[in-house]
């Protein structure tokens, strides 16, 4: 990695991705902050005596939104999201980057609005608009059409990982909602399955990979990162209410 640099690009559980390998290397050489926005969502570390770069970008729907909620998730208003618009937060620095790792999804549950070259096309939950309810899976393949379409077709060829559905483990509610994380262990093989979203998502992931990969030669730098399965028997992986500095 020495005069190399690193991306990871996507939500907040990539970011908590980041903030672990920043927490690993860091075992080797101290990292420097070297920049970040004004919530400190994207964040960018140098490794000096190895002269690698670490950064993490926020772009959860990896596609232009305009997104209306505060840092709790709390919505004013519905998602607009663009869906043939990359977010040029992380295209514009793209041909920077030696490797690349994006990943999405969560945030495409959202009551969100969806356009197209420049018109509402439909939505996800708006039962109070009269839109054409589309998906959230919709939504995702589209998005991910386009992100794989920018891989395969960039100059700039960087080796890149799409880092697949990370399902989650909280019961009686959801993160936002009361829903607790308290299991100290995995789980068996076969013991659990998921929800039948995490299945959709995955799907619509695998779909797409699929249909880069066979479509274009240009995108055989294009990985899949597979975690899936495994992140699916692992609910001892999630932060609880510790994702709060001192909840307690």
């Amino acid at each position: 990695m020495r005069n190399k640099t690193w991306a990871l690009i996507g939500d907040s559980i990539l970011r908590n991705h980041a903030q672990s390998l920043v927490c690993l290397l860091s075992k080797v050489e101290r990292a420097v902050q070297v920049h970040h926005d004004d919530n400190y969502k994207s964040r960018k570390w140098h490794f000096r005596t190895h002269n690698f770069t670490l950064s993490v970008i926020w772009s959860p729907f990896l596609v232009k939104a305009d997104v209306f909620e505060d840092d709790n998730g709390v919505s004013k208003s519905e998602t607009e999201l663009y869906l043939d618009v990359l977010n040029n937060k992380w295209t514009s620095v793209y041909h920077t980057f030696d490797y690349v790792v994006i990943s999405a999804g969560q945030w495409f549950l959202k009551t969100t609005i969806y356009w197209e070259n420049n018109q509402v096309v439909g939505c996800h939950y708006c039962p109070a608009k009269n839109l054409t309810e589309l998906g959230y899976d919709y939504a995702y393949g589209k998005v991910l059409q386009m992100v794989f379409s920018f891989v395969a077709n960039s100059s700039h060829k960087p080796l890149v990982f799409y880092r697949t559905w990370a399902p989650d483990h909280f019961e009686n509610g959801e993160w936002w909602s009361g829903g607790t994380c308290k299991k100290t262990g995995p789980y068996r093989n076969g013991e659990y399955d998921g929800k039948e979203l995490d299945h959709v998502m995955y799907k619509v992931e695998l779909d797409e990979f699929e249909r880069a990969r066979n479509g274009s030669e240009d995108s055989r730098h294009l990985k899949l990162l597979d975690t899936f399965p495994l992140s699916l028997l692992r609910p001892d992986g999630h932060s609880g209410p510790y994702r709060q500095f001192h909840p307690f």
